[in-house]
């Protein structure tokens, strides 16, 4: 009977073995080195590895060692685990034989199969389930020996180990790659999110979004497209991309972009399957595509389009699921700002009409009344019959008309004065108080210093900056004239650190606490949202002598 007693040298070898195969992690590594050591330590020509399927009852792969490229094409189709290696399946327990063709269950070997008689073969067992099988022939002198069976055997334990060990570190490798991936889908989503609280300008976020998007699943290029009347326009790229193409609209009816977007559900495909070519995007020689629809409260909006990944294969399930949290961001961000905008046109559209409805009123109680007046005086006159009458009426009428003028002039002024175009902001506020003043009789102090504002040329304030610091200078004083009952009134528009600090108070009999968020006076709210598109803030105060004080601080740009 053989000695399965192994020798110093055959021991020390599986030990060292058994050290290398614990620390490989790479899964094909490993079965290569096992198969290799299988060779060594039995000195076999021909070895080979079968891996069983999820049912173990045939191989799902079957690798081999001591067999080239050439022989492998002539036999063809690998073993699946019928005859001889199927018993191993069958019954996972060591098999050694002098020559497997006399074994009931051989079936032989196809033409072009390289011959083969001893055999030797062992199962891998991974956690009390047998995993595959080792197969050995054609030792170099001789049989198989029991000492390369317990060699074989011991091998087969080390390797069950080794791949145990290669497995579950494949899963928490994965496993880290998935929260990896979560994780700075989640940091792209919270960026998005402060994007959206933040920033002001959509062009900003979308730019964010596929920049984000881009780098998550690690795509060649990437755009967002956003519906518009029937179409889908280019908003934000990033990547690999003619940005000349960026703006080029495609139809939603004609393209695949347009279907992913009307069904509402994700699609990769080949990019030759695109009914509008890639390079109609300024993405040339594309091969994968990735399409996300951009969708909020069942309302598509737009298409998040990622083209080719770096690394191998094509777009993968977990890229899509990526992908689809990124566009519902992407899907607030453009809902949101489209919210804002309908938000601000609204409330244009109202202020306008609240100043027409305001301008009417002054035509119709002034100028109108006054015109009136006029008509009425002039027919009294020619009706009269005293002499020198209708003389007299004239030159009277020729004063109203006078007065009538400079109230017309007042209202042009208050629409667009001249001088704030001509001459610049401080002209046109003292130009303002002096016409307030006489038409009103309100004493009113001007202290402007706007040479310490300007800009570092010297060159006036931006027209914006101009125009919503004279407006509101003009929407206080005519806060004041309506009003307060005030007999002085003082304005400032003085610099402070970086700012423009507009002041007017008066001595008149002060202004309600229910009153001071501006909630009862158009003024106040329209001086409000000047002061905030302006970056700005703005106080409205009892004085501390009665009256009212408006103090408005403006940064200027470039400060």
């Amino acid at each position: 009977m053989d000695d399965p007693t192994l020798d110093e040298s055959r021991l020390r070898r599986l030990i060292s073995v058994g050290r290398a195969f614990v620390q490989e992690l790479d899964p094909e590594s490993l079965l290569d080195e096992i198969l290799s050591a299988a060779q060594e330590l039995t000195g076999a020509r021909y070895a080979a590895l079968g891996i069983l399927d999820g049912g173990r009852e045939r191989l799902a792969r079957f690798l081999t060692h001591g067999i080239d490229e050439d022989a492998r094409r002539v036999i063809g189709d690998l073993p699946h685990g019928r005859g001889l290696l199927g018993v191993l399946i069958r019954e996972p327990e060591p098999l050694r034989l002098p020559n497997l063709h006399h074994h009931p269950h051989s079936y032989g070997f196809p033409a072009g199969h390289p011959e083969m008689t001893t055999f030797l073969g062992t199962p891998i067992v991974v956690r009390g389930e047998a995993w595959g099988n080792l197969y050995l022939t054609e030792k170099d002198e001789g049989e198989f020996t029991a000492a390369d069976e317990e060699a074989l055997v011991i091998l087969a334990d080390w390797a069950a180990v080794a791949v145990e060990n290669a497995q579950l570190y494949d899963r928490v490798r994965r496993r880290h790659d998935e929260l990896e991936r979560a994780n700075q889908s989640l940091a792209t989503a919270t960026a998005i999110a402060r994007a959206i609280g933040t920033e002001t300008g959509l062009d900003r976020v979308l730019e964010l979004v596929v920049k984000r998007g881009r780098a998550l699943v690690d795509a060649r290029a990437m755009m967002i497209l956003l519906a518009e009347e029937g179409m889908l326009v280019p908003a934000a790229v990033a990547g690999e991309i003619d940005r000349d193409r960026l703006g080029v609209a495609i139809s939603i009816e004609e393209s695949t972009a347009g279907e992913v977007l009307e069904r509402g559900q994700p699609h990769r495909l080949p990019a030759a399957e695109l009914r509008v070519p890639a390079d109609r995007f300024g993405v040339h020689d594309a091969t994968s595509v990735l399409m996300v629809p951009m969708t909020f409260h069942g309302s598509g909006l737009g298409v998040l389009v990622a083209f080719d990944r770096h690394g191998e294969g094509d777009f993968s399930a977990d890229d899509e699921s990526t992908l689809v949290a990124v566009a519902a961001s992407a899907a607030t961000a453009v809902a949101t700002a489209q919210s804002v905008d309908q938000q601000r046109l609204r409330e244009a559209l109202d202020s306008s009409e609240q100043e027409r409805r305001r301008w009417a009123r002054e035509l119709h109680d002034e100028t109108l009344q006054g015109l009136g007046s006029l008509q009425v005086r002039l027919s009294s006159a020619l009706r009269s019959k005293q002499e020198g009458g209708l003389e007299a009426a004239v030159r009277e009428v020729v004063d109203q008309v006078s007065l009538e003028i400079q109230k017309l002039r007042t209202l042009i002024t208050e629409l667009r004065p001249a001088a704030l175009d001509d001459l610049g902001l401080a002209p046109a506020i003292e130009s303002l108080a002096r016409d307030v003043g006489t038409t009103t009789g309100l004493s009113i102090d001007v202290a402007l210093d706007l040479d310490a504002v300007a800009a570092p040329s010297g060159a006036r304030l931006g027209p914006e900056m101009e125009t919503g610091i004279y407006r509101i200078v003009q929407e206080a004083l005519t806060n004041v004239v309506k009003h307060a009952a005030a007999d002085h009134a003082v304005v400032q528009v003085l610099a402070d650190d970086g700012h423009v600090v507009v002041t007017v108070r008066d001595d008149g009999v002060g202004i309600a606490e229910d009153d001071l968020d501006g909630r009862r006076g158009f003024g106040v709210t329209g001086m409000r949202e000047r002061v905030q598109l302006a970056g700005g803030s703005m106080d409205l105060t009892p004085g501390p002598d009665g009256g009212t004080t408006l103090v408005a601080r403006l940064p200027v740009a470039g400060r």
